[in-house]
């Protein structure tokens, strides 16, 4: 019984590790089809030199911390691909009340997914994800990529990227931006439709709450500051 339990435990292991490098090399291949006709180095550059690119040195510091906090707090440590985030993310699924639900893809993986339009669902454009994460996090700084995020994201309403998000909704360039502004701006793309500030501002307001909460959990701003911001009108 124990030689048929061990032959039954080696057979599932050997398919598993079939199906994973399956995935694996059908994702790389996806990779390669993807930077056939242009390198990340090369998307980038082109997003980089588009009529209206905010660069990193004009972005309010208040924005970059909200960003950072809500959407990838490790942003700083990990090389493009955040696995303690998928960890949590994949614990969560299976343990829904001891571990919260904290997402598994990264500001980088975001920024190369909007880059390359991988929005379809698929673990094969996942694991392509994660190949051009990590030659985004080859030829930009943290910085860069930072810039490049906020460039290209979904704020809502029709606005991609920060410089429309603050022309069409408050009627400023980026660096104007309020403290109140930013940290609400920076709770939208998460899901634009849902947040967006022309029908769903009450929603972007709840959101604006969970957004400053992290960033007093991970020590940008403390309590008071959080409440005052909040308070404060962003028209």
């Amino acid at each position: 019984m124990k030689k048929f339990i061990k032959t039954i435990f080696t057979l599932i292991l050997v398919m598993a590790s079939a199906v994973v490098i399956l995935v694996g090399a059908t994702g790389y291949h996806r990779y390669e089809q993807l930077t056939q006709p242009h390198s990340v180095e090369q998307m980038a550059a082109q997003i980089e030199s588009a009529p209206g690119f905010v660069p990193y040195d004009q972005l309010p510091e208040m924005l970059v911390k909200a960003t950072v906090s809500v959407e990838d707090r490790r942003f700083y440590e990990h090389g493009g691909v955040d696995y303690i985030g998928i960890a949590r993310a994949l614990m969560s699924q299976l343990f829904p009340e001891t571990f919260v639900q904290s997402g598994g893809s990264t500001i980088t993986q975001q920024t190369v997914k909007n880059m390359f339009d991988l929005f379809t669902p698929s673990i094969t454009r996942k694991v392509a994800e994660v190949f051009l994460a990590k030659d985004l996090e080859k030829v930009r700084t943290k910085e860069q990529i930072l810039a490049l995020y906020v460039n290209i994201i979904n704020y809502g309403d029709n606005h991609i990227g920060i410089r429309e998000a603050a022309a069409g909704y408050f009627w400023k360039e980026p660096y104007e931006l309020t403290d109140a502004q930013c940290t609400l701006l920076a709770g939208i793309p998460q899901s634009p439709a849902n947040y967006q500030l022309s029908d769903h501002y009450d929603a972007a307001k709840r959101r604006q709450q969970i957004v400053l909460q992290t960033m007093v959990d991970n020590g940008y701003i403390d309590e008071q500051q959080s409440q005052q911001i909040y308070n404060t009108p962003v028209f």
